[in-house]
Parts: C-alpha cells; sequence; structure tokens
C-alpha cells in the first residue's frame, strides 16, 4: 500500500449546543479516517499553545497519526463555531489562527519524501507546495470544496493527480467544468454531490456512485471521508469505482454520529 500524508489546515469544531469541541480539520480528517483502512498516515500542519492544541495533538497521535510533524507555534488553534439545522451543520464564526500563517520548510518537504500520496485543500495554505510535490513524483490530491471561482482551477490542475470538490447536482455545468479541469491537466476530477452521491471524470468518461442510504445525525466530514476511503483505495492499486464505493461508505459512516470523528 502506498503511504499517505497530508498537509495543511486543522481546526477545533466547537458545538456550543452540545457543550462539546471535536478535532477537525480537511487535512487533520483525511488522515484520521484514513486509519480505517490500515493505512499509518502523517500530518503536517500548526497548531497553538493552548488548550485546543493540546487536544488536537492528543487526539491524532491517538487514532494513529503520525505528529512529528505538528508544529506547535506561538499563538491560538483554528476554531471553528458549528450550528445544527436538522442533521445539517451549519459553519459559523471561524478563527484562524496560528494557521494563518502556515507554511511548510526545508525539513517537511524533506520528510515528505517518505510518503507517496500528498493530500491538502483550499484552505491549507499549501497549495505551492504542490508543483515541487508533484515534480517529486508524489501522487497528488487536493480538495478545492465549493470554492468553483477559485482562482486556483487555474494553476493547481496541472499538478494534480486527483482534484476533488463538491457541488449540489449534476448538471451539463459541471460536467463540461469536469471535463476542463482533467484538459488543463488534472489526473481526475472527482466531486461529491450529498445525498447525490459522487461523479467522476478521468479524461475518458463519467463514473457515478449513488450515496448510501443511512440515518444523518451530522454531515460534519462526509466530504473529507470520502476523500480518505477513496485515497485509500487507489494506494492499493484499485480500480475507480471501487475508490467511489470505499469513499461512499467511508462517508455513511461518518454522518451517523456528531463531529468529524
Amino acid at each position: 500500500m502506498k503511504r499517505l500524508a497530508t498537509i495543511g489546515d486543522n481546526c477545533v469544531d466547537i458545538y456550543p449546543h452540545l457543550g462539546k469541541a471535536f478535532s477537525g480539520g480537511n487535512a487533520v480528517n483525511v488522515a484520521v479516517y484514513s486509519t480505517r483502512y490500515g493505512m499509518a498516515p502523517g500530518c503536517v500542519t500548526w497548531v497553538g499553545e493552548d488548550e485546543y492544541g493540546r487536544m488536537l495533538l492528543n487526539d491524532l497521535a491517538r487514532m494513529g497519526v503520525n505528529t512529528s510533524h505538528v508544529h506547535v507555534k506561538c499563538g491560538v488553534t483554528a476554531q471553528t463555531q458549528v450550528e445544527m439545522k436538522g442533521n445539517d451543520r451549519v459553519l459559523g464564526d471561524y478563527t484562524e489562527g496560528v494557521m494563518a500563517n502556515f507554511t511548510l520548510d526545508e525539513q517537511d518537504f524533506a520528510w515528505l519524501d517518505g510518503y507517496d500520496i500528498i493530500h491538502s485543500a483550499i484552505w491549507g495554505h499549501a497549495d505551492s507546495a504542490f508543483p515541487r510535490l508533484h515534480a517529486a513524483g508524489k501522487l497528488t490530491a487536493f480538495d478545492f470544496a465549493d470554492k468553483w471561482d477559485s482562482p486556483l482551477w487555474q494553476t493547481l490542475p496541472p499538478h494534480l493527480d486527483f482534484a476533488f470538490a463538491s457541488a449540489q447536482q449534476e448538471d451539463d455545468t459541471l460536467r463540461e467544468r469536469m471535463q476542463a479541469i482533467v484538459a488543463h491537466g488534472a489526473g481526475i476530477a472527482i466531486v461529491t454531490l450529498g445525498e447525490n452521491g459522487s461523479i467522476a471524470w478521468d479524461g475518458g468518461q463519467f463514473y457515478r456512485q449513488a450515496a448510501a442510504c443511512v440515518d444523518v445525525i451530522d454531515t460534519m466530514g462526509a466530504g473529507d471521508s470520502f476523500i480518505a476511503g477513496f485515497l485509500c483505495a487507489m494506494a492499493c492499486g484499485w480500480s475507480l469505482t471501487v475508490a467511489m464505493e470505499q469513499g461512499t461508505l467511508s462517508a455513511a459512516r461518518t454522518i451517523q454520529y456528531h463531529g468529524a470523528w
């Protein structure tokens, strides 16, 4: 199995109505979810010198993530206020904290050389590292979320093997966008569609996967867990169809409890 590392954003998701806080953030979530499939992942990120930073570090270590490059910086850990509307999570105020100045140093790059698949997301301040990582032969994955107007769509696809995004539903506009992403250089474009499943384009054909039917408690982390399941399947050399199936089952597992993991 190829080895996976994630870089970029973390945050603590605070649920005031529950009186609880959960460790999260795309890079953190994808790393943790990958351990469901026997992965021993690593994560490069920054946390603050506060209680939430200590919580995040402890949680990652407890879940089997290599934290040797989770750097503790002077300041506060990123935080997101979360409200629930029915079973859907609504993200409120966000404090970026030390992650506002996140960057990779040469020691981080050297450490990442021991991994085969590198993933990050649009909030992670790590996009500038992907040309170098891709040129070094890494399989690269990036989550654009629902930010279809991001200028990164113009620069990143040639440096990505897997370009992830999210949308509400499949239509002509979405299919044309996915085709353009691959034509611009990305290996495969994958879009999660919530209750409408997911769709992928590999430059030759579209692949579709229906959502799993489960009782939804909290949608927090659904997309991140899909990505983890998908990438772990690809790390094993499995087909795109199987990767989409595994991503879907991983997301279905996640949405049946509060918090990302």
